[in-house]
């Protein structure tokens, strides 16, 4: 059976994948020399990721929509598995949002410059890199706009999470907004980093209760990274 979805994904599932994908990103390029940089450029990849699910025959479970209010703005907080996690979050969180992507990302053919044009939040590695994302988010992240964040900076090489890096918190302090954390749990099975081609499996998005400003208020940012590190890892399922 396994031989056979291996053969269905190679030769049909992922070339019906890169049609779609560049016909997505065309669309969301198109879009944004007229001005549409949120709406396209959320329901365009949305599609693009639920059909991707559908060529894999992948079903995808979500738990916790009811903790997210869609006039809200929010920071979502993610493990990192795999390469499924962003077809599963885009296509079935529910919420507009923008990624919070390394500079290095928009040198993907297509999909790098429809990031661009879509006016994703980039961060670098030097100091005035963090400030200017900061500003950008700050713009932009308004009247439920919200962004997804992989606080451990890379996909996980074990299933298992790596510890966090301290950027997504101090941003999500500096701009004030409800923090939600979220448990991906099958992405490495399907796809992880080091595996050459797709398995079948099943994805599944736990969205938690947000985290307030006022209820982190005076904390430390060591300790919220643990409580936030901690609600992910309780339902992060062995890999």
């Amino acid at each position: 059976m396994n031989i056979l979805y291996k053969i269905y994904s190679f030769c049909i599932a992922l070339p019906l994948f890169v049609v779609v994908t560049v016909v997505i990103a065309t669309a969301v390029i198109i879009a944004s020399v007229f001005g549409d940089h949120d709406h396209v450029s959320y329901h365009g990849p949305k599609w693009w990721s639920r059909i991707t699910c559908w060529l894999f025959l992948i079903p995808v479970h979500v738990e916790g929509r009811e903790h997210i209010d869609p006039r809200q703005s929010y920071v979502f907080l993610a493990n990192h598995q795999g390469y499924f996690d962003i077809f599963l979050v885009y296509g079935y969180l529910g919420h507009n949002f923008k990624w919070m992507m390394k500079e290095y990302l928009k040198k993907i053919p297509f999909v790098g410059y429809a990031c661009v044009r879509s006016r994703q939040i980039y961060v670098g590695d030097t100091l005035a890199s963090i400030q200017q994302t900061v500003r950008q988010a700050q713009q932009t992240l308004r009247g439920g706009m919200s962004m997804v964040i992989f606080p451990e900076g890379t996909r996980t090489y074990t299933g298992q999470m790596s510890p966090f890096k301290k950027g997504a918190f101090t941003l999500a302090n500096e701009i004030g907004l409800p923090i939600v954390p979220m448990t991906i749990n099958g992405s490495f099975h399907i796809f992880s980093r080091k595996a050459r081609s797709v398995s079948h499996g099943t994805l599944t998005l736990t969205i938690h209760p947000a985290i307030t400003a006022d209820e982190r208020k005076g904390r430390p940012t060591k300790a919220l990274m643990q409580d936030v590190f901690d609600i992910i890892n309780k339902d992060l399922h062995n890999a």
